[in-house]
């Protein structure tokens, strides 16, 4: 998670630079800031996988079933590690002085695992034969297809928020209605297999998404919240990597729905 994690890093010191500059002004347009982390669990629609490899096979799964992997279990086996299950954060950044507006910096570290063992139909070219049938997806003779160390979605997000409960003196709000609409880019880093030779890409920059999402903030205390959504959204994955040990210059393309529900524990900054 290196490369993301400096990408993540210089985005943070441009922020962060902006801002600076932006409370040197009488009328600074920033308002305010808030960070947040959680886990996320999603479920996906089924999607077809475009295989392009260099041994010259050019094929297409149809309808291919795949599914998360949350590694909750990791929160409580390895509590100094977090980021072993699928989590996100945000970094937001408050537009107005009622703290109802902000642009938000949106990461979703999510998993996409294809389903072994799953017959789909097949259609295209493998290793110089035309093919048009059904398989069954073993790693061992066929292929296998992850992204696993992510699928990594990273985006800005518009966030809107609704107070429907204040505090008894009405000094602040205890919950706020919340929605969120978004795109961005996606920086997998995909697991491979071809006929048992498995390789872990490297991340890389593959396609694009869009979202939108909506829930509640209840804020426990005078800064810190709890967030709970539903998120829904469109991802493409023009170029994913698709390497092996023993074959460079492959990749493949798909595309799917998600539905995701996300928890967060998050902090208020107000300037």
């Amino acid at each position: 998670m290196s490369t993301i994690r400096n990408l993540f890093l210089i985005i943070i010191l441009l922020l962060t630079h902006i801002i600076g500059m932006s409370q040197k002004q009488h009328n600074r347009w920033i308002k305010g800031m808030y960070f947040q982390w959680g886990y996320n669990k999603e479920w996906y629609t089924n999607s077809d996988l475009h295989f392009t490899l260099s041994n010259g096979s050019d094929f297409v799964l149809h309808n291919v079933i795949a599914s998360d992997k949350p590694d909750l279990d990791g929160i409580y086996k390895a509590p100094t590690d977090i980021s072993i299950p699928q989590y996100n954060y945000r970094i937001g950044f408050y537009l107005n002085e009622k703290k109802t507006k902000s642009i938000e910096l949106n990461f979703d570290h999510a998993k996409y695992v294809v389903t072994d063992f799953q017959k789909v139909h097949v259609t295209g070219k493998i290793e110089g034969v035309l093919v048009d049938g059904d398989s069954i997806l073993n790693p061992a003779t066929f292929l296998h297809a992850e992204h696993t160390d992510g699928a990594n979605w990273l985006h800005i997000n518009y966030v809107q928020q609704h107070p429907i409960l204040m505090s008894s003196k009405r000094a602040r709000p205890l919950i706020n209605l919340i929605w969120k609409a978004g795109a961005g880019i996606n920086i997998p880093r995909t697991d491979f297999t071809w006929k048992g030779d498995r390789y872990n890409n490297c991340f890389h920059i593959a396609g694009y998404n869009i979202s939108v999402e909506g829930g509640a903030r209840w804020y426990f205390s005078k800064k810190f919240f709890l967030e709970g959504t539903g998120k829904t959204g469109y991802v493409n994955y023009v170029n994913a990597l698709a390497n092996t040990t023993g074959m460079n210059n492959n990749s493949f393309s798909h595309d799917f729905e998600y539905f995701e529900l996300i928890g967060t524990i998050g902090y208020d900054i107000i300037f």
